[in-house]
Formats: structure tokens, C-alpha cells, sequence
């Protein structure tokens, strides 16, 4: 039982990195748009919408405020920690020095989940959006191209054979992170400005058309509604982690990490908060069920040069948080194959365009095979499931480091860590029993297939099986 917790000390983590790592071409600002383009995406542009209709009405501003401050929370954390072990890899790494080995793995599941299906939620919103964008210009594609199997079409039956527009843009940017990351990164910046743009063109276009007849029934489904509101939009918020596993190629990650993760995470939460308010006052919150709320709102008020803007933004803005969340999880499977736990194939970087090539190759085929033939709404949840109990560690582990290694240099320190560390533990631990609520069984079964996994092959292959590499 002792070796299941067998823990890889601080400095060996950070040996181990100096060996084999990445080109340092990160600064702080690339940081912040990394935060805000893994951020803003398939939340604002898809699921502000469809949780008003189905969770908070017009509350469902103050379902993201409650999301933005267990964030936030879980954010302090992180950020304490990515100073600390400035090493790919997050809360993984996080974990592996402090609590363990067993326990980074299952940490490592909850990120696979996280990052994998995240990007395939993302791919499906992409698609809807550009499905509905290519409608309004005439061009219809076939409903069984740009439906998941499982997914009903419009005549009621199961006629879908796959979503196609999902499949093609995640192997898209699947080809641009095997290129390189220099070149990734500039493409993000440019997509993250367009999508900056439009948001603020939907605020602007929006706010004279606001009813305030629209926020009479401003809770109508009770705090009830707008607890179950900010489990469903968590999801919003997932990718500000993705900036920790940038950490072996910022230029200062001591530094840039926590303003990167911060910055990012507050930024977002302000537009969310803004938005929100924005679209459930020009449109009633019932009609918000659809595959492209902002759009669709601002065409129901006339203004169809305005939705068009928006549908082309929120376009641009899914390829960010797609192309933010694939390059984390390459990231997160060179550490883990790099510490034996998974074969070393997906530690081996490319001579020529210094990236990971395997572990994308093999991000890029799950993602589209996952948003091609899954429903966008069950993996959203279950995305949420995989970070909320990633936080939860990360925030433990804070507490426990505090404690074991007092004298630790920490370039950012949580401030009130007694208070705001477990604020993010009981957070993150009342959204996961929400969620938990309808998707227990999925969750259950990807984690005991985890654990088979790391008993059979990465406990015998784990580079701490070699004796000198334990602490």
C-alpha cells in the first residue's frame, strides 16, 4: 500500500524537466490569451443559452458569478502551486509531489476527461454554429452529417450517422499543434482578438434592445435552479488550468503563470457575467434552447448583420478554446508517458517541430471520434466531473505543502490560504455531488478503467519503480 503512494520529490520533478522539455517561447501576455482563449468559447457562444432556458432563467448571471468565485478560489491554488513547480503537466504534477503517485493518476484521469472532453464538446459547438452560419447563406448540409447517432433529428427519428463539421475541425487543429507551438500561439492570438471584438459588438448591439420585461421572472426556477445552473455552466470555465501546462515553455513561468491563470480567469468571469445579462434581457430565457443563442437572439430582433458577426466570433472563439484545450492534454500525456506512467511513445518530441507529435496524433483522433458520435450535453458534464475533481486536490495540496514545507520558495502565495483553499474544496465538492446526481455511472466506470490501467502497466513502469528515483 506504501508504494501506491510513493511521491516524486520537488527537485526531482524539476530535474526531470530540465532533461527533456520544450523551446521557451511563452510570455505573459501570450499567457493571458491563452487563459481567455481556452476560456471563452462553446460557454458563452452555446451554453449561456441553453442553461437559462433549462436551469436559471435570466439567474443565470449569478449562476456564473458562483462559478467565477469557485474558480477563482481553485485559481489561488493553482497559481501558489504552478509557481512553485513551474513543470508541465498541472495538477498532475501537483499532485504527484505531494500526495503520491495513485493518487496524480487518478488526478490524471480527471484531466484526461477534462481535456479530452472538453475539446469534443467544443468541436460539436463549433459545428452547430457553422452549420447554422452556412443555413442562413443557403447552403444546407444533410442533418446525418452534423448529428451525433444518438442525437434525434428534426423528424423525430434517429437518422444522424455522424457530426461531420466536428470530426474535420479537430483534426484541423490537431495539424496546427503538430506544426509547432510558436505558430499556434500566433494563430490564438489573432482568433482570441476577433473573438474579444464580436463580444463587445454583441454587448453594444444588445444593450439598447434590452426589455426589462424580460427580467420580471428573474429566478424562475428558485436558487434550486440557479445552484443546478452553475454546475451545468462550470464547463464555461474550464481552461484556465490549461495556462499551468505551458509551464516548460514560458520564458518566466515563476512569474507569468499566476498573472496568466488570474488575469485570464477574472477577465472571463466579467465577460460571462455581462453577456449573460445581455442576452436573457433582449430575448425571453425560453427561447434560448438552440444550437446558437447569441446569434439567434440578436436575429429575433432584427439585427441580422449583427448575428452573422456574432456566428463568424464565435466561430473564431471555439477554434481558440479547441486549439488551447488539445495542445493542454498533448502537454499532460508527455509528462505522464515522460514518468512512465504511459508508454514513452507520447514523451518523444518531433526533431523538426519540436512538439509532441504522438500524443497529439492521439488527442486529435480521440477528439474526433468523440465529438463525431457523442450528444454536446453529456460531455460537457462530464468534462466538468474530471476538472472539479482535479481543483479539489490541487487546493489539498496547497494546504498539505503548506504545512510539510513551510520554507518552500513561493514566488505567489494564496492569500488567506486557510480560508479561500477550503472554500474551494467545499465549492468544487458541491458541484461534483450535482453533477454526480445524473452522471455517476459513466464517471465511475472511466475511473475503474484508470485504475485497472495503472495496476497492470504504470505501477511496474512508473520511473519511481527504480529504486534511487524515490524519495
Amino acid at each position: 500500500m506504501k508504494l501506491l503512494f510513493r511521491k516524486k520529490s520537488l527537485e526531482n520533478i524539476l530535474e526531470g524537466a530540465k532533461k527533456n522539455s520544450f523551446k521557451k517561447t511563452l510570455g505573459v501576455l501570450d499567457l493571458v490569451f491563452i487563459g481567455i482563449g481556452s476560456i471563452i468559447g462553446t460557454g458563452i457562444f452555446v451554453l449561456t443559452g441553453q442553461a437559462a432556458a433549462e436551469y436559471a432563467g435570466p439567474a443565470i448571471a449569478l449562476s456564473f458569478l458562483f462559478s467565477a468565485l469557485v474558480c477563482v478560489f481553485a485559481g489561488l491554488a493553482y497559481a501558489e502551486l504552478a509557481s512553485m513547480v513551474p513543470v508541465s503537466g498541472s495538477a498532475y504534477t501537483y499532485t504527484y509531489a505531494v500526495m503520491g503517485e495513485f493518487i496524480a493518476w487518478l488526478v490524471a484521469c480527471g484531466l484526461i476527461l477534462e481535456y479530452t472532453v472538453a475539446s469534443s464538446t467544443v468541436s460539436a459547438g463549433w459545428s452547430g454554429y457553422l452549420v447554422g452560419i452556412l443555413k442562413q447563406g443557403g447552403i444546407i448540409i444533410p442533418e446525418y452529417l452534423t448529428k451525433a447517432p444518438s442525437q434525434l433529428c428534426e423528424d423525430g427519428t434517429y437518422c444522424a450517422l455522424v457530426n461531420l463539421p466536428a470530426v474535420f475541425v479537430s483534426c484541423f487543429i490537431g495539424t496546427l499543434l503538430y506544426i509547432g507551438t510558436k505558430e499556434s500561439v500566433m494563430i490564438n492570438r489573432i482568433l482570441v482578438s476577433v473573438k474579444l471584438l464580436v463580444i463587445f459588438i454583441f454587448i453594444l448591439v444588445a444593450v439598447p434592445k434590452i426589455k426589462f420585461e424580460n427580467y420580471q421572472d428573474f429566478m424562475p426556477y428558485g436558487w434550486k435552479g440557479v445552484l443546478s445552473g452553475t454546475a451545468a455552466i462550470f464547463f464555461a470555465y474550464l481552461g484556465f488550468d490549461a495556462v499551468a501546462t505551458t509551464a516548460e515553455e514560458c520564458k518566466n513561468p515563476k512569474r507569468d503563470l499566476p498573472i496568466g491563470i488570474i488575469g485570464s480567469l477574472l477577465i472571463c468571469a466579467l465577460i460571462y457575467i455581462v453577456v449573460s445579462l445581455c442576452l436573457t434581457g433582449i430575448v425571453n430565457y425560453k427561447s434560448l434552447a438552440n444550437p446558437q443563442p447569441l446569434a439567434q437572439a440578436l436575429r429575433d430582433n432584427g439585427n441580422n448583420i449583427g448575428s452573422a458577426l456574432v456566428g463568424t466570433g464565435a466561430i473564431a472563439g471555439m477554434l481558440t478554446v479547441l486549439l488551447v484545450m488539445m495542445y493542454g492534454q498533448s502537454r499532460i500525456f508527455f509528462v505522464i508517458s515522460r514518468d512512465g506512467l504511459l508508454p514513452k511513445i507520447f514523451s518523444k518530441i518531433h526533431k523538426k517541430h519540436q512538439t509532441p507529435s504522438y500524443s497529439i496524433l492521439v488527442v486529435t483522433i480521440s477528439v474526433a471520434l468523440i465529438s463525431g458520435f457523442t450528444p454536446i450535453r453529456t460531455m460537457g458534464d462530464m468534462s466538468s466531473l474530471g476538472t472539479l475533481f482535479a481543483f479539489c486536490l490541487v487546493s489539498i495540496g496547497v494546504l498539505v505543502l503548506r504545512v510539510k514545507r513551510p520554507k518552500l520558495e513561493r514566488n505567489f502565495k494564496c492569500p488567506f490560504v486557510n480560508i479561500v483553499a477550503p472554500l474551494s474544496i467545499i465549492g468544487c465538492g458541491f458541484l461534483i455531488i450535482k453533477l454526480l446526481e445524473e452522471h455517476y455511472k459513466p464517471f465511475l466506470i472511466w475511473f475503474a478503467l484508470g485504475i485497472i490501467f495503472y495496476i497492470f502497466y504504470g505501477f511496474k513502469n512508473s520511473s519511481l519503480s527504480k529504486p534511487h528515483n524515490h524519495k
